[in-house]
């Protein structure tokens, strides 16, 4: 398997979740690179897993200095990047969703700040480091499409990262960098603990499961397998586009 055989690649927020199933993907298609995070823990975790061709880099995405380091890092080990997936977002710890009468505006900040203004300046600064022709993948949701209670500020996050994936392709068209939106449905990952009581999650699963029409939650190997085709040259056609992995979720109706 050699979809991505060489290629210099970065996965924010690779340390779990969907961003280890994406890096994973990506090294058994033959790719070397970066994961990053802010738990030390996980990051040297996901690493052992991914093996010497990937290396870990602790850090916040919100951070300008922490985003800096880890490209500057990357390109020294590995030289100019390929592939950049913008992954890192969700849930914002200490930080509550609600309703518009709930939230106050450092929820709103919060939340705008991890999911909306660090993948621009994700982007932003890997600029230097990227090679002409590389692919950009942000990381979007089925939430920018279907509304869900408490969930506003997310959902409007997220739908300006399928916007970015439009107005930033037209920015970086000269030097032929790709950027296109990959939008997760209901995905079985650790953030379901983070919302959810524990007495109610597999409840609150299996409602997840009820509404999506095949029938599953997806892994985030599911996620992994359609960024290897957003990284890879079988997409070299494709900018400026988002694509839905939501086991139909978002554009299949369930009449029950």
């Amino acid at each position: 398997m050699s979809k991505l055989k060489n290629k210099v690649t970065v996965v924010t927020g690779g340390n779990s979740g969907i961003g280890f199933g994406i890096a994973e993907a990506f090294r058994n298609e033959g790719a070397v690179g970066t994961i990053t995070g802010r738990n030390e823990k996980t990051l040297n975790s996901a690493v052992e897993i991914l093996g010497t061709d990937f290396m870990s880099i602790p850090g916040d995405v919100t951070n300008m200095e922490d985003l800096e380091n880890t490209f500057k890092k990357t390109f020294d080990r590995f030289g100019k990047i390929d592939v950049l997936v913008v992954n890192a977002g969700g849930v914002v710890d200490g930080q509550q969703l609600g309703t518009i009468d709930q939230v106050t505006e450092e929820n709103y900040d919060g939340y705008m700040n991890l999911n909306l203004k660090s993948a621009y300046f994700t982007v932003q600064k890997a600029l230097p480091y990227l090679n002409d022709g590389a692919s950009i993948i942000l990381i979007g949701s089925s939430a920018a499409h279907r509304a869900a209670p408490g969930m506003a500020i997310y959902a409007a996050a997220k739908a300006a990262i399928i916007a970015f994936a439009k107005g930033l392709s037209l920015d970086l068209l000269p030097r032929k960098i790709r950027v296109n939106a990959l939008s997760p449905g209901s995905i079985d990952t650790p953030v379901f603990g983070k919302l959810v009581p524990e007495e109610h999650l597999d409840e609150v699963k299996q409602m997840w499961i009820d509404i999506t029409p095949v029938g599953r939650q997806g892994l985030p190997s599911d996620i992994g397998h359609a960024a290897v085709f957003l990284a890879s040259d079988d997409s070299s056609f494709i900018v400026g586009t988002e694509i839905l992995s939501d086991g139909g979720l978002t554009n299949i109706s369930l009449m029950k």
